[in-house]
């Protein structure tokens, strides 16, 4: 057994302690509606990014089961981004028949009675107008909205539409370790989601650890990837840290030198990294692989030179989860840099194909009630700091 010296993170953050996991947070009803209410309803959650709102009047549709709604995005005239809730302010219809979608108008048309918004959610136009008492107003009737703000691209929105954070400060110093990474340039699009019948945190939890790599990833990336974590900061409830390769490194296939060669899209690549921003890699060490960062609850954004991926765990119901995973890579310029994106994102696809295999099954064996308790080592630190951050929102 190793001595407590040898545990770094434990001795770095002496406030997470070193006791085992409870396993009630992750099959309790009790406690996935605790976390409804006190947690995902009070913070601000990623919906998506702005190259998805390509000009006024670009729209997205987005269900919010943990919000109880569903939220209509729109870029306005302004070029500014608002959110409301798909909710006529008639008789309560939804004002887009769609569960989820994208388009472009200049109004929302409620197709029930015919009232109509602007892309600022401002009632223009009631049928019968005449027809309602003095107590309607128009200017009173508008969609109601929900905060949206966007931080690096990405687009977020809080529920409360007066948050009593911006996302500038909830974010804090988590948000400023990534400022200059060029996120605004990855436009090509690699996009995979799948709803999980397990917890959001026992997904979230596999891809917040590399100890599981030498087991889970044994066949896809052999020897390549120590099986521990490094650089690691935490940031009130966001934390980050880096995966380094092993002095080896992974051993490619002909395939994969050929893909190296032609361009940076995978995370087995070695070598130099030089478009980072400082705090990231900040030894320029050749085998850094990626950073992980968390960004509380449930967003996880993974960097690396030429190419960022990230990973969302939406919460449906305590053992429902939709996971939806998106690689972004700068657009291929030629034919060997479109080969290479193919390689590095299949590659990058089949390890998460091997993640999410093992999310049921640890939920259905946790459901069973046979342990209570879960047993984290050093190199786990995210999950014990993520198992803190969630409690201290819902018995805070």
């Amino acid at each position: 057994m190793n001595k407590l010296a040898d545990h770094v993170w434990a001795r770095t953050f002496p406030n997470l302690g070193t006791d085992p996991v409870p396993v009630d947070p992750c099959i309790s009803d009790e406690y996935f509606h605790r976390e409804k209410e006190k947690l995902f309803k009070r913070v601000w959650l990623k919906v998506g990014r702005i190259e998805e709102f390509s000009g006024p009047g670009s729209w997205k549709l987005k269900p919010m089961p943990i919000w109880d709604t569903t939220i209509i995005l729109v870029r306005g005239n302004d070029n500014r981004i608002r959110g409301f809730h798909n909710t006529c302010s008639h008789r309560g219809n939804r004002v887009i028949w769609a569960e989820e979608g994208r388009g472009r108008s200049r109004s929302f048309f409620c197709h029930f009675h015919g009232w109509t918004y602007d892309t600022q959610g401002q009632l223009t136009d009631v049928p019968q107008e005449e027809e309602f008492f003095d107590s309607f107003k128009r200017c009173d009737n508008g969609l109601t909205p929900v905060a949206v703000q966007v931080w690096e691209g990405f687009v977020f929105a809080h529920l409360d539409p007066q948050p009593p954070q911006s996302l500038e400060d909830f974010l804090g110093e988590a948000g400023t370790r990534y400022s200059g990474f060029p996120f605004g340039e990855m436009t090509a699009v690699y996009s995979y989601r799948t709803v999980l019948n397990c917890n959001w945190k026992v997904a979230q939890d596999a891809f917040s650890e590399a100890y599981h790599v030498s087991t889970i990833h044994a066949g896809s990336f052999p020897d390549g990837f120590a099986a521990k974590i490094w650089d690691v900061e935490l940031f009130g409830p966001h934390r980050s840290s880096a995966i380094y390769m092993t002095e080896k490194g992974p051993k490619p296939t002909p395939v994969a030198s050929l893909a190296h060669r032609l361009g940076t899209s995978s995370i087995a690549k070695p070598g130099a990294r030089t478009e980072l921003p400082p705090r990231i890699n900040p030894r320029r060490d050749p085998t850094f692989a990626f950073d992980l960062a968390v960004l509380f609850p449930n967003f996880l954004v993974h960097v690396m030179d030429g190419l960022y991926f990230t990973h969302q765990f939406e919460p449906i119901a305590v053992d429902k989860t939709l996971w939806e995973g998106i690689q972004y890579f700068r657009p291929p310029q030629n034919a060997g840099e479109r080969f290479s994106h193919e390689y590095g994102q299949v590659l990058q696809r089949n390890a998460w194909l091997e993640d999410t295999a093992t999310m049921e099954a640890t939920h259905a064996a946790l459901k069973s009630g046979a342990k209570k308790f879960m047993h984290l080592q050093d190199h786990e630190i995210l999950i014990r700091h993520g198992y803190k951050a969630v409690d201290d929102y819902v018995n805070g």
